[in-house]
């Protein structure tokens, strides 16, 4: 079981997101992603958020807001994959050259006609929702083939 985070950090219309090219052997290859990784032992999910903005982006984040989790069964290696998803528009710094890809400031009109992951275009929305979601997309040969989710609107 694989623990991580998910970000998308925001600016002014503008979500960064980060075209995965970079790395050999990288199972997110050629797609648009937002910000994250795996959480380190003994690390909060708003801690690793933090840490991974800093080290893919070079901006510092501050107050992530935690907006969803997202259930990916046996998404990599037959592994079960649980990512935090943060937005946030409260940083400082500048960019830099991302070890992870290109980083791109993306108008939000526009972010859903990325090459993203089938499920990124369905859960993507729910961030502008009020409330927390807990989605589960399962893939299957990296072919979405079923989703539900629970929307918890918190008063």
């Amino acid at each position: 079981m694989k623990v991580a985070t998910l970000c998308y950090v925001r600016r002014n219309g503008h979500t960064l997101m980060v075209h995965r090219i970079k790395k050999a052997n990288d199972m997110h290859m050629g797609k648009w992603n937002g910000l994250g990784g795996k959480l380190e032992a003994g690390e909060t999910p708003e801690e690793c958020a933090v840490r991974e903005i800093f080290e893919e982006s070079g901006l510092q984040v501050r107050n992530p807001l935690l907006k969803g989790l997202l259930t990916f069964p046996g998404f990599a290696n037959e592994e079960d994959w649980y990512a935090f998803v943060f937005v946030t528009d409260d940083f400082s710094g500048d960019l830099i050259d991302s070890p992870e890809g290109h980083l791109e400031w993306i108008p939000d009109e526009r972010l859903l006609e990325l090459n993203l992951w089938e499920g990124d275009r369905i859960f993507i929305p729910w961030l502008d929702q009020p409330g927390f979601f807990s989605g589960k997309f399962v893939y299957k040969h990296n072919i979405l083939v079923a989703h539900d989710v629970v929307f918890h609107h918190l008063d």
